[in-house]
């Protein structure tokens, strides 16, 4: 079927707009299929008056389902907090920012039917290369704009095949843009090896004991079973449910930071107000359907397909992509960063650690023996790095799930590292 490319007419020109927040800013849909429609909202950076000057980064949230425009901007990178304070770290300071509402349903993107929705990752990647066609049509003078993609959590399994396929198009003139890096924060590669590490990780910092522990693991082992099997929609399931049997052992712990303090599992029903991650949830979801939507002059709900593309995905889910990373090491010049919040559960890094080390690139007998080093900020260890070649690992101390949000210096050491500022 043809694809057709539709981009809202008001939004033909490349002049900015005010639109929510301190900076210029450009935004629109891209129907990168029949029935299906992409929302991209672009900051433009503070750091001066010629935006093509500095680099655009494209932020992919994870879920899938979860979105950028909503949680990565309010919750972890935009100019304001989600009670609209201010936020000193945001990324628009020193670059653009371009935040996507990925895949087609999540955020203010949506579906004429359910029957739109991706199944996979190959066609989320494909989605992708039309929005990008299209918003390069509204704004052609960011073309020779280097773009890094940033991700978090699902959306680092969706950028790293997307990667892949910009590489391609762009080699093969289908696609004129310059792709420079990629960035997996606590990334959904490899979904096994990090569901095989939660009994270990738990039992070294004594959210269980020996008892637990093998109860995860066996959990762990059936889901292994079943993807090992091809039984793909059984495995989500399985995993699942020994998240269910974590939550029960280690009475609700976070699994984006187990540092967070919350309410037992068991006093969870007598509890007024919310869990945190769940507040802010609610508080980001309002907003986005009042002032923002108001302000973007949108006449979408924001959110409300979201739990439809998880559910689309359930089959693709545990699937892993480390042979995407291998070929992104491997057949193209693109970096490549990994880092990882080391409070982090569902993406622990020790699972991620075991995947990195296993994969298979030119030098990656080498990578074993690399050197690894600190990262400091103002003479604090943030944490620690390893390079080589157009590769790199970030472990990131005082940070969960949402390094950018857990831990800004090191991720503001970890982005001007990837885009060559890094003295």
């Amino acid at each position: 079927m043809k694809v057709i490319l539709c981009v809202l007419s008001i939004l033909l020109s490349a002049s900015a707009r005010k639109g929510f927040g301190p900076s210029d800013q450009n935004w629109g849909f891209v129907t990168v299929r029949q029935g299906a429609h992409i929302f991209w909202w672009l900051h433009r950076t503070l750091a001066t008056e010629n935006y093509t000057e500095k680099p655009l980064i494209i932020w992919l949230q994870g879920g899938p389902g979860a979105s950028s425009t909503g949680f990565g901007n309010f919750a972890e990178i935009g100019p304001f907090d989600a009670d609209l304070n201010p936020r000193n770290t945001t990324w628009i300071n020193n670059y653009n920012v371009l935040f996507v509402d990925n895949p087609v349903g999540t955020g203010y993107s949506h579906v004429d039917s359910s029957t739109y929705l991706a199944t996979n990752n190959k066609q989320i990647a494909q989605d992708f290369i039309e929005l990008l066609k299209g918003f390069y049509e509204v704004l052609p003078e960011l073309r020779d704009t280097p773009v890094y993609i940033f991700s978090e959590s699902y959306g680092g399994k969706m950028a790293a095949e997307i990667a892949l396929l910009v590489d391609k198009q762009i080699k093969e003139g289908f696609l004129d843009m310059e792709l420079a890096g990629v960035g997996l924060g606590d990334a959904w590669i490899s979904p096994i090896d990090l569901v095989l590490s939660w009994a270990s990780y738990l039992l070294h910092v004594g959210a269980v004991d020996h008892n637990g522990y093998k109860q995860i693991q066996d959990m762990a082992q059936l889901t292994k079973s079943a993807l090992d099997r091809g039984h793909f929609i059984e495995a989500t399931q399985l995993w699942a449910e020994t998240e269910g049997t974590i939550a029960l052992l280690t009475e609700n712990i976070d699994f984006y930071n187990i540092l967070t303090k919350v309410s037992s599992i068991w006093k969870a029903r007598n509890v007024i107000k919310p869990a945190t991650r769940d507040y802010l949830d609610d508080k980001i979801a309002l907003l986005m359907n009042t002032q923002v939507r108001e302000a973007l002059d949108l006449n979408v709900t924001w959110g409300d397909q979201a739990g439809a593309v998880f559910s689309a995905l359930v089959g693709d889910f545990m699937k892993p992509v480390t042979d995407i990373v291998e070929l992104l090491l491997n057949t193209t010049d693109i970096k490549v960063a990994v880092y990882n919040g080391q409070l982090d559960l569902i993406v622990d890094t020790p699972g991620t650690v075991k995947w990195v080390d296993e994969l298979k690139f030119e030098g990656s007998e080498e990578w074993k023996n690399v050197e690894r080093k600190g990262i400091l900020s103002n003479g604090i260890l943030e944490g620690y790095y390893k390079k080589l070649g157009n590769f790199a690992m970030y472990w990131v101390n005082r940070a969960g799930h949402m390094v950018p949000l857990d831990n800004p210096d090191a991720m503001n050491f970890i982005l001007e590292d990837m885009v060559g500022t890094l003295q």
